[in-house]
C-alpha cells in the first residue's frame, strides 16, 4: 500500500500546522529528502520532505488547511498502487485544536458574538497584514486576498532588502575606511555579492514567513488571488487556481501598495540593462559601474549600497536639489560623504533619452547649460518614484473616488464608498512609507470595529538609509519660513559626542526647531549614527507637544548618540554645554 504522508510534530507544544505550499503536485515524481510541501506553525514556515522514492499520488491536505500533527497530509507510492487510510482531519479556520473537553466545547460554539463584522483586505503588506490583525483582535471575521506574497513591497521588494544591502556595504565601509585606524587590520576585503543577495533573499523568507504565522495566529484567512471591484462595495477574486468567485463583506480595506513608475524616456523599457528597484535587489552579478536617474530616497539608497560594494556610480536628477523630504542641513551633510565614497552627481540634467551601448545602456541628458552630455555604464536604475498600485481594482465599477488611480480617503481612512476603506501607498496624498501604511491600518481596522480614530501625520518619521543614515520628523526650517512661523534652532555636531566619534567618527548632525515663544517642539532632524532609530523622541516630542525644557529636563544616559539630541535642545536654549552657543 502507498506510503502515508502524516503532519510531523515540529515541537513538544505543536499541535497543528497550516498547509502553505505544495511544491510538488499530484503526479510529481519525488525521491527521499525531496522537499514536498511548506508548513507554517506559529511564525515559522518549515519544509516538509519524502521519506521515500515513488509518486505523489494524492494529496490529502489543500493549501491554507490545518492539519493535527499526524494528520494526512498526502499519499506517495506507485502509479496504480492503492490510497488506504483516512482523510486529513477537516481544516478548523478560525480555532486552534485542542484536547481540552472543554475548550473543544467553547470552540464548537460560534467564535464571535452576533453582530460582529466581516471584512476584507485587499493586500497583505505592511498595510494589510497589520489591518487584518488589528480587525480580528477586535472580534471581526478577517480574509485577506493577496495576489503575490504576504509582506509586500516592503519585505520582499523593498524597506528589509535594501537594508540587508545597506548593512552588509557598511560592513563593507568600516572595514576599509576605519579598521585600521581603529586597530582591526583585515587583508584582502572582497565583495562575495551572490552571499549578499543570499542573505538578503533568508532574512525576507523569514520575515514573510513572520507574517503569515502572525495571521493564522490571529485566525485571519489567507486567499491567493487578485481582487477588483463589480461594484460598489462588491469584489470578483480571480484565484491562484483560475477560479473567480463574487466575494463581498461589511467592510473592505484596500491596501494594495504601490509600484515602480516608469518615466516616458524613450529606450527605457527596450534595454534590458535599465533596471527597477526591484531588479537592482536581484542581479545576479556586481556591476562594475550603474548611472542612477533619479536622486530621491530610493535611488541614493541602492546607490550608497552599490558604490560601497565597488560600482562606480553616476546619479542624474532632473532637479536642483536631492532628497527634497529632509530639511537642508542634512542634504548637505549627506551629498557630502556621498561624494567621498567616489559618487558624482549631476543636477539639473534631466534625461532625454537611453539608448544602446557596448557597455550596456547610454544615458543621454541635457544639463543646465542647454548641452547634450551622455553617461555610459552596466546598469541604469531607475529611480524617479512610485504610483499607486491600484489599475486592476476597477475603481470606477467600485464607484470610487481617485486621483489618477490614487484613492482619495479622509483621516478616518474612509473613501466616498461607505464601508470601504483604503490605506499606505495606493492613497492620496500622504508619504509612500511601510510604517505610515501600518498606522492607517489599525486606525481603518478600528473605525469599521467602532472606536473612533484618525490618522495624525505630525508624528510621521521620515528615515533615508543613506551613508550616514539621517531621519526627520515634523516641520523643516524650509516648511517654517513658508508657513511663517516663528522658530527657533538648536543644532549639535556628532562630532562632539563621544559615542558618534567611536562609531563613525562623527560625522553628522541633530537639529531641532522649536516656537520660539514656548519652546515646543516643531521638527527634529537627524543625520548620523543611529539616526533612523533616535528619530522616535522627536515624533514622540511633537506628539506629546513636548517643549525644549521637557527634553532638556529628561536625563539621557552617557556615552550614547541619544546625548546629542539633550545638547541640541539646551543650543536652541542658548544653554549648550559641549559646543558653542553662537
Amino acid at each position: 500500500m502507498a506510503f502515508e504522508l502524516k503532519m510531523p510534530q515540529l515541537g513538544l507544544t505543536m499541535e497543528e500546522g497550516t498547509v502553505s505550499k505544495w511544491v510538488k503536485h499530484e503526479g510529481d515524481a519525488v525521491k527521499t529528502g525531496e522537499v514536498i510541501l511548506e508548513i507554517t506553525t506559529d511564525k515559522l514556515t518549515n519544509e516538509v520532505t519524502s521519506e521515500v522514492d515513488g509518486t505523489l499520488l494524492k494529496i490529502v491536505a489543500q493549501e491554507g488547511e490545518d492539519v493535527p500533527v499526524k494528520g494526512t497530509l498526502a499519499w506517495i507510492g506507485q502509479p496504480g498502487e492503492a490510497v488506504g487510510g483516512e482523510a486529513a482531519a477537516p481544516a478548523v479556520p478560525f480555532a486552534p485544536a485542542s484536547k481540552d473537553p472543554a475548550a473543544a466545547a467553547a470552540t464548537a460554539a460560534p467564535v464571535k458574538p452576533a453582530g460582529d463584522k466581516s471584512v476584507i483586505v485587499i493586500g497583505g503588506g505592511p498595510g494589510g497584514y497589520v489591518a487584518a490583525i488589528r480587525a480580528a483582535q477586535l472580534g471581526a471575521k478577517v480574509t485577506v486576498v493577496e495576489k503575490q506574497y504576504l509582506g509586500g513591497t516592503c519585505l520582499n521588494v523593498g524597506c528589509i532588502p535594501t537594508k540587508c544591502l545597506l548593512h552588509s556595504a557598511e560592513l563593507v565601509e568600516d572595514i576599509k575606511n576605519q579598521g585600521k585606524e581603529i586597530g582591526v587590520e583585515v587583508e584582502g576585503v572582497k565583495v562575495n555579492f551572490p552571499q549578499v543577495i543570499a542573505h538578503k533573499n533568508e532574512i525576507s523568507k523569514k520575515l514573510t514567513s513572520g507574517v503569515a504565522g502572525l495571521l493564522k495566529m490571529n485566525k485571519v484567512k489567507k486567499v491567493d488571488g487578485e481582487a477588483s471591484f463589480t461594484a460598489p462595495g462588491k469584489l470578483s477574486v480571480k484565484k491562484a487556481d483560475g477560479t473567480t468567485e463574487a466575494m463581498t463583506a461589511d467592510a473592505i480595506i484596500i491596501a494594495t501598495g504601490s509600484v515602480n513608475a516608469i518615466p516616458p524616456i524613450p529606450g527605457i523599457q527596450e534595454n534590458p540593462n535599465c533596471i527597477d528597484s526591484t531588479g537592482a535587489l536581484s542581479l545576479e552579478a556586481l556591476p562594475k559601474s550603474m548611472v542612477v536617474i533619479g536622486g530621491g530616497v530610493i535611488g541614493l539608497e541602492l546607490a550608497c549600497a552599490y558604490a560601497a560594494f565597488g560600482t562606480k556610480i553616476t546619479v542624474v536628477e532632473a532637479m536642483d536639489h536631492m532628497l527634497p523630504m529632509l530639511d537642508g542641513d542634512l542634504t548637505k551633510i549627506g551629498v557630502a560623504h556621498m561624494k567621498k565614497m567616489g559618487m558624482e552627481f549631476h543636477l539639473e540634467c534631466p534625461v532625454q533619452s537611453v539608448e544602446a551601448s557596448p557597455a550596456g545602456a547610454k544615458v543621454v541628458c541635457k544639463n543646465k547649460a542647454g548641452e547634450t552630455v551622455s553617461f555610459e555604464a552596466e546598469k541604469v536604475l531607475v529611480a524617479i518614484g512610485r504610483k499607486a498600485n491600484t489599475a486592476s481594482l476597477n475603481l470606477d465599477a467600485g464607484g470610487l473616488k481617485n486621483d489618477r488611480g490614487r484613492i482619495l480617503v479622509n483621516d478616518r481612512m474612509e473613501t466616498n464608498v461607505p464601508g470601504v476603506y483604503a490605506i499606505g501607498d495606493c492613497v492620496f496624498g500622504k508619504a509612500q512609507l511601510a510604517h505610515t501604511a501600518s498606522a492607517m491600518g489599525e486606525v481603518a481596522a478600528e473605525n469599521i470595529m467602532g472606536i473612533p480614530a484618525e490618522y495624525d501625520e505630525k508624528t510621521n518619521p521620515t528615515c533615508v538609509y543613506i551613508e550616514p543614515e539621517a531621519a526627520s520628523v515634523g516641520l523643516t526650517e524650509e516648511q517654517c519660513k513658508a508657513k511663517g512661523i516663528s522658530y527657533k534652532v538648536g543644532k549639535f555636531p556628532m562630532s562632539a559626542n563621544g559615542k558618534a566619534l567611536i562609531l563613525n567618527g562623527g560625522e553628522g548632525l541633530v537639529k531641532i526647531i522649536a516656537g520660539t515663544e514656548f519652546g515646543e517642539i516643531l521638527g527634529m532632524h537627524i543625520i548620523g549614527p543611529r539616526a533612523t532609530d533616535l528619530i522616535a523622541e522627536g515624533a514622540l516630542a511633537i506628539g506629546e507637544e513636548m517643549t525644549l525644557d521637557e527634553i532638556i529636563s529628561t536625563i539621557h544616559s552617557h556615552p550614547t548618540v541619544t546625548e546629542t539630541m539633550r545638547e541640541a535642545a539646551l543650543q536652541a536654549e542658548k544653554r549648550a554645554i559641549h559646543t558653542s552657543n553662537k
